[in-house]
């Protein structure tokens, strides 16, 4: 069986907001574990305390994206920097002289 590869080029990765978009999420997950807190002998009756827990989880889950996405974010921009401050100065290293 032959191995199978692309025809095509894969497209560039979509960026966005994305510290907002994971900030967010985590606030929207801390948000249902509050909202369930309240109600947590009922789940407990029912056997579903891994809803409230799964929501726990994942707002630190959603903790530990931010720290991430926000590294993430800073060492892009500081990558854009440097070319730009790599660009003004033009071709690095000696001149050709003529002669």
């Amino acid at each position: 069986m032959a191995k199978w590869t692309a025809t095509h080029e894969a497209p560039e990765p979509l960026e966005g907001p994305i510290v907002a978009t994971v900030t967010g999420g985590t606030i929207l997950w801390f948000a249902l574990f509050l909202f369930q807190l309240p109600f947590y002998g009922w789940f407990a009756d029912r056997g579903m305390l891994w809803w409230v827990w799964t929501c726990a989880v994942g707002g630190v889950l959603g903790l530990i994206g931010l720290w991430y996405v926000r590294g993430r974010d800073a060492a892009l921009k500081r990558h854009a920097l440097e070319l730009a401050a790599r660009n003004e100065d033009g071709p690095s290293g000696p001149t050709p002289q003529a002669g």
